[in-house]
């Protein structure tokens, strides 16, 4: 558990740690927090935030070519480090720049208890576009027993080594954090589909029911052992600030911790925490409502706060989605019906969570502002009087063009300045 970097790396990162430090300290930073805080906590006239996710166009907007560290352990830093510097200078979106250098518990855990192999393919520039599983279950009522009960174990001597190795590192420029979600994976039906395969679920829907509801016992206990595992062992730590709920949409809430928290470790109902079911968009609510949100709402029962979905278009499945305990967000994604899901959360507190068309800076090599414009206009009247955020994901090239993610945040804050008489 040593990690040792060259004097020229130490120079260098402890530069970059203050560097971020100074930007965490910059009152806009202030001015965001206060924003994502009424947002969340469902203050009247909360104005919208805007981020952009960038972690899938890293090679635009995070390349090698930029990483001065030759060592693994630097570059590891130096990227982290990276992030935060790279998305206010190019960005300038409303993410909080962190005073804190976060990590996180050196954790192994496993909710399906069995290792399920995966077969990547790069493209040309090295970077894995593609993927399939090698499914363990061919024959569900012969092959459920490979799925065992779920595996956990914390290595809490290396994470504190880890953590007493970067505060050295950072001489105190920048405080280190260690940090934590609800330790659990939460996505039953894509547990279901590295298992068995999407088509093979589906079939087993209606050829095999008391089966694989059999299996969504299995995986459900499992969730919940785990969620029970990680608060038993003080593991939990509040993550009401700046942390991620979902897929870069932020924390900041006073509703937790829960009433009775007296500091120190959390407990699960103190946590934010998520769930989806992009995997089950083909099936009927009826089907949904036998096979999924049961189970799904005794996994998000232990939460404080939960965000709901993914890419999967919400409103199909609201009468299921809207008992999810403790929803708190609901992810609005390009296939939703924008209208129909702004009237059902008018008046709940519950934020419309947009992720708008990824077409506009991921696809189209030029931005067209105004068909941007428009699409962020058709969000803002869909949705008076409800709480709202702009989440930009799933964009994997910005064809080098950082001045494009750049502009449409311009752009869209002028159309929500405009909508709110700002």
């Amino acid at each position: 558990m040593e990690w040792n970097l060259p004097a020229n790396e130490r120079t260098y990162l402890r530069e970059l740690a203050k560097k971020q430090a100074g930007y965490a300290a910059l009152p806009v930073m202030a001015k965001r927090k206060k924003m994502w805080y009424a947002l969340n906590d469902g203050q009247p006239g909360a104005i919208p935030p805007v981020v952009v996710e960038t972690w899938t166009f890293e090679r635009d907007f995070l390349p090698s070519s930029l990483l001065q560290c030759k060592t693994e352990t630097g570059r590891q830093i130096e990227k982290r480090l990276l992030k935060h510097i790279r998305n206010h200078e190019l960005l300038n979106d409303d993410k909080v720049t962190p005073d804190t250098y976060d990590i996180y518990w050196f954790a192994d855990v496993n909710c399906m208890g069995i290792n399920v192999e995966r077969i990547g393919i790069k493209d040309g520039q090295g970077i894995e576009t593609g993927y399939k599983f090698l499914h363990p279950i061919t024959d569900l009522k012969r092959d459920m027993h490979l799925v065992k009960a779920a595996t956990c174990q914390v290595d809490r001597e290396k994470t504190l080594a880890w953590k007493a190795f970067l505060e050295e590192l950072f001489g105190g420029c920048l405080p280190v954090a260690i940090r934590s979600g609800i330790m659990a994976w939460t996505g039953l039906t894509s547990m279901l589909v590295r298992l068995m395969g999407m088509e093979r679920l589906f079939l087993a829907m209606y050829d095999e029911p008391e089966a694989l509801h059999a299996l969504l016992t299995r995986l459900r206990d499992n969730v919940l052992f785990v969620m029970r595992w990680a608060e038993k062992e003080g593991l939990l730590i509040l993550n009401n600030d700046n942390q991620e709920s979902f897929g870069s949409s932020y924390n900041f809430t006073t509703r937790l911790p829960s009433p009775g928290y007296k500091g120190g470790p959390a407990r699960m109902c103190d946590m934010w925490g998520s769930s989806e079911s992009q995997e089950t968009v083909g099936i009927s609510p009826e089907m949904f409502g036998e096979f999924c949100a049961p189970y799904y709402r005794a996994i998000c029962e232990p939460m404080g706060l939960l965000y709901w979905g993914c890419c999967e278009p919400a409103h199909p499945l609201w009468e299921h989605i809207r008992r999810m305990p403790h929803l708190k967000k609901v992810s609005i994604s390009r296939w939703c019906d924008q209208q129909f899901m702004g009237d059902a959360l008018r008046g709940t507190g519950i934020v419309f969570s947009r992720k708008p068309d990824p077409r506009f800076i991921g696809v189209d090599e030029k931005l067209d502002e105004a068909a941007w414009a428009a699409s962020i206009r058709e969000t803002l009247d869909a949705t008076r009087d409800v709480f709202v955020e702009f989440i930009y994901r799933d964009v994997y090239t910005v064809h080098g063009n950082l001045n494009k993610p750049r502009r449409a945040i311009e752009i869209a804050r002028q159309e929500i300045a405009r909508h709110f008489g700002g």
